[in-house]
């Protein structure tokens, strides 16, 4: 991973906490010269993902502060799980703080709320996949936080894929007059995918064709009847208000992805901390 994407979100970070003065409290406390071992550690269990771009934090607030990661990202831990050992200047250690494990705990969150689903449809060839509901600024991360819970990327922007829904629907008059307008504009390499609510919706779209198909907010019985009607002519995509309860249910019917906001929107942070290593530690 190219950890220096990453810092435009790390100097903005960085900057909501020192502003003009910097950090008051280490300055005023902290002898310039001391220097400290810590340790970043997990109090609960989870995912961890993000380690490198908490590390890079560090890195750019002071290059004499040295972190050793003890996992790579993806790895389950327990809680009280050391996930990296942290050594140099005390100030520059706690300047960077907070900005690491905001980062890191955001990272390590999604990646765990993603594990969770893939966890409950194991068995099955379904893909779980995040949606555009990132956080402002923090969707490159949580994208990845994604692919190392085990998930895969929608698309990243409405830059990459033509995603056909209800508005642009009734916009365009509808599904057959978007569907064609969206052929006669895009090159060959761009897919398309159609958000359709019901079977009728999904009769109309067979006749025009489409690449991806999204079946929002369907109950199991009409997904499984809409997978068994499409018969493989395109790549079937179930979301809409998809949970750990019956996310086992939907990837049941046969649909090729699952695609659920709520693990980059309302995922909780991992709850991670660093602690100062005293001598009688």
């Amino acid at each position: 991973m190219d950890l220096a994407r990453f810092d435009n979100l790390i100097f903005t970070c960085l900057d909501e906490d020192l502003a003009e003065a910097g950090d008051l409290t280490s300055e005023s406390v902290i002898p310039a010269a001391s220097v400290s071992n810590a340790e970043i550690v997990a109090r609960v269990p989870g995912v961890v993902a993000g380690l490198g771009v908490g590390a890079r934090v560090f890195e750019i607030v002071d290059p004499d502060v040295e972190v050793e990661p003890s996992f790579e990202d993806g790895t389950r831990v327990e809680a009280g799980t050391v996930l990296a050992r942290v050594h140099g200047p005390s100030r520059s250690v706690l300047v960077a703080e907070r900005t690491a494990l905001n980062i890191l705990g955001r990272a390590c969150g999604v990646a765990t709320a993603t594990r969770s689903l893939v966890d409950a449809v194991d068995g099955y060839t379904v893909k779980i996949a995040d949606t555009r509901k990132t956080t402002p600024g923090l969707r490159a991360l949580e994208k990845y936080a994604v692919r190392m819970g085990g998930g895969w990327n929608h698309r990243f922007g409405l830059h990459d894929t033509v995603m056909i829904k209800d508005n642009h629907i009734v916009a365009a008059g509808g599904i057959t007059a978007a569907v064609e307008a969206a052929r006669a504009r895009i090159g060959h390499t761009v897919k398309i995918e159609v958000e359709v609510t019901s079977l009728d919706e999904l009769a109309e779209l067979l006749t025009v064709g489409a690449d991806i198909v999204l079946l929002d907010n369907m109950s199991t019985e009409e997904m499984a009847q809409a997978v068994a009607t499409i018969a493989g002519r395109m790549i079937t995509e179930a979301s809409g208000g998809i949970t750990l309860e019956t996310v086992r249910a939907i990837a049941a019917t046969g649909v090729d992805v699952i695609s659920v906001g709520w693990i980059t929107h309302s995922a909780p942070n991992l709850d991670v901390a660093l602690d100062f290593i005293t001598e009688r530690d």
